[in-house]
């Protein structure tokens, strides 16, 4: 078996959808079990849905929800044009997930208070609809396809907005669901990003969670492969909407490609390496619209060479600065500063220490003020807004000669206010001035990676 999921943009409209379901038809007898996302941009739309049903918006609500029906129903009667009763039974189906949907939301603006568990079956609906349409057109183009609800298979702890999965019950629930759907089948679809809890209420895995719900599902039944099916062409040395003059990877590590996600490429969510590397399954990252294209293979590390695969960025960070004297020879004062950032479930990035300082990034969207509030009780606290974090990341860069100096020698004219190394030797990180983000990434991508092509050309 493998697992084939689908982003968004692979399921925005009639056409990429038409392209996904080839795709698919072309690997049936690999068994793939499908995982498709919301169609692109519905789930900024829910999104909207729910916000205007909290503020007791009814005009906005009613409008909202008109726009999501009739993307959908007019979808579905597109792609099933050619089968009336496949047609007629997929647009009622639409119709009443969005029935069911419009009651909650009505009900939520009549009160004006919106809990994280209606949130999170509000903003989950986009997947619901996909699902059921792309299983219908499959069917219609003679796929013989099966439905599965991923509520009964991924669980998760009662964080209903960013739920923690329970691997193990997922693991327990998975290949039985899936083995029962298959038999007669040539596919099975479902859906990522939602999940439910173990009393049976809806939670979601947060934004961005497919691919890590594929990641589960691909661990769960053993898979041979797991492909992430996006709109590029695999993973590159940067992000091409920054830098011209990217470089396509051929295949990096799955530490490699952990690094990438979490300190800022879009191409994966940062947490679905992890249940690939418990498995040891590849996985694959395809660009739908061009489905002839190699991609990038995530592999084992003894498989990856040596050497700086791509820079990574996030663009909006603070650093807080943390001073105190009494850190001098004292134990357990780290333990006692980052109990606070836990407590207040602040997540930190980079961390750099002295003897009497430590430095941590976090994301800009990060509430730190309580944080602040209790360290400010026995440290001074120094909250450095509009950052950036800049990361150089490879298999063994540290150890490659004249590594530091080709990452730091196009900052000769720029403010480093911090600097981390990974401990595994995968990635250097740094932070700068937001405002010369762009100029710093292009700089660094220009001596890691285009210099010694450019020598070559004379």
């Amino acid at each position: 078996m493998i697992v084939m999921k689908f982003g968004g943009t692979s399921v925005a409209n009639f056409e990429a959808i038409t392209r996904t379901i080839f795709i698919i038809g072309g690997k049936l007898d690999q068994k793939p079990v499908v995982v498709v996302s919301a169609l692109s941009k519905v789930t900024d739309l829910l999104y909207r849905i729910s916000d205007a049903a909290a503020s007791s918006d009814s005009d906005l609500t009613s409008q909202l929800m008109q726009e999501l029906r009739t993307r959908h129903v007019n979808l579905a009667s597109d792609l099933l044009e050619q089968s009336p009763a496949l047609k007629e039974s997929a647009v009622a189906r639409v119709n009443a997930i969005c029935d069911k949907l419009e009651s909650l939301v009505n009900a939520v603006c009549a009160v004006g208070e919106l809990s994280d568990r209606n949130k999170a079956i509000i903003i989950s609906n986009g997947e619901l609809l996909s699902s059921t349409i792309i299983c219908f057109a499959m069917n219609a183009k003679g796929i013989r396809t099966n439905f599965i609800d991923a509520r009964k298979m991924m669980v998760t702890n009662d964080e209903y907005l960013k739920g923690d999965p329970i691997v193990e019950e997922i693991e327990k629930r998975v290949p039985p669901i899936v083995a029962e759907a298959y038999k007669g089948m040539d596919a099975v679809i479902t859906q990522g990003f939602i999940a439910s809890n173990m009393s049976g209420e809806q939670t979601v895995l947060g934004r961005g969670g497919s691919d890590y719900s594929a990641s589960l599902i691909g661990m769960s039944i053993d898979a041979e492969r797991i492909e992430i099916w996006t709109d590029v062409d695999g993973v590159r040395t940067a992000d091409p909407r920054t830098v011209q003059n990217t470089k396509y990877l051929e295949k990096i590590s799955f530490e490699e490609a952990a690094e990438m996600a979490h300190f800022g490429a879009k191409v994966l969510h940062p947490l679905t390496i992890e249940p690939a590397v418990k498995k040891n399954i590849p996985i694959y990252v395809l660009n739908s619209m061009n489905p002839s294209g190699k991609g990038t293979a995530i592999l084992r590390n003894e498989l990856i060479e040596d050497g700086v695969k791509s820079v990574s960025f996030k663009e909006n960070i603070k650093v807080i600065n943390i001073f105190s004297m009494k850190m001098i020879n004292t134990s357990g004062f780290l333990r006692r500063v980052f109990e606070i950032f836990s407590e207040s479930k602040v997540s930190v990035d980079l961390i750099s220490t002295s003897e009497a300082n430590i430095s941590v990034t976090v994301d800009a969207s990060e509430k730190v003020d309580a944080v602040v509030a209790q360290l400010s009780e026995f440290a001074e606290v120094i909250v450095d807004e509009d950052k950036s974090q800049v990361s150089v990341i490879g298999k063994n860069i540290v150890r490659l000669n004249g590594m530091l100096k080709k990452t730091f020698a196009p900052l000769k004219r720029t403010n480093v206010y911090m600097i981390s190394q990974g401990a595994s030797f995968v990635n250097i990180s740094f932070v700068v001035d937001r405002e010369e983000l762009t100029e710093v990434v292009r700089d660094l991508h220009y001596h890691l990676f285009e210099v010694e092509e450019e020598l070559e050309q004379f």
